[in-house]
């Protein structure tokens, strides 16, 4: 049996700022609009990987973890083919980096948060 990444589901509170920020900022493809069960959502795809983003359903409580890691989703990682650009490019649209690019274990990397506080890994591999 064979195995590879399909989609990750974020759910926000506000679709049209999500749909920019991937669409506009990173890259992806918007897809289609559509309905996760009665919540409005998009499908967008990057780069083979769908990103499916859905708002909170009618009578959906959606809880917060305001602590900086736990158990579970922890970030999203983009590869890139230059770190440095990148980072340049999203602090210039003002997106707050908490590790500018970094050497890490043979690769660039940097983190920074997106909208709604997602963490998301910015990686370089070095060849």
């Amino acid at each position: 049996m064979n195995y590879r990444l399909h989609h990750v589901h974020l759910i926000c509170r506000d679709l049209e700022k999500m749909i920019t920020f991937f669409k506009g900022d990173i890259g992806a493809k918007l897809v289609k609009r559509r309905k996760f069960g009665d919540a409005d959502g998009a499908m967008l795809e990057l780069e083979g990987t769908y990103i499916n983003l859905r708002v909170a359903r009618d009578g959906e409580e959606i809880g917060e973890n305001p602590a900086p890691s736990n158990y579970g989703y922890d970030h999203i990682g983009l590869q890139v083919e230059d770190v440095q650009a990148a980072y340049e490019a999203l602090a210039k649209r003002g997106y707050s980096f908490f590790k500018p690019p970094t050497e890490a274990a043979g690769s660039m990397i940097a983190f920074f948060k997106g909208p709604e506080n997602i963490t998301i890994e910015l990686i370089q591999p070095k060849a």
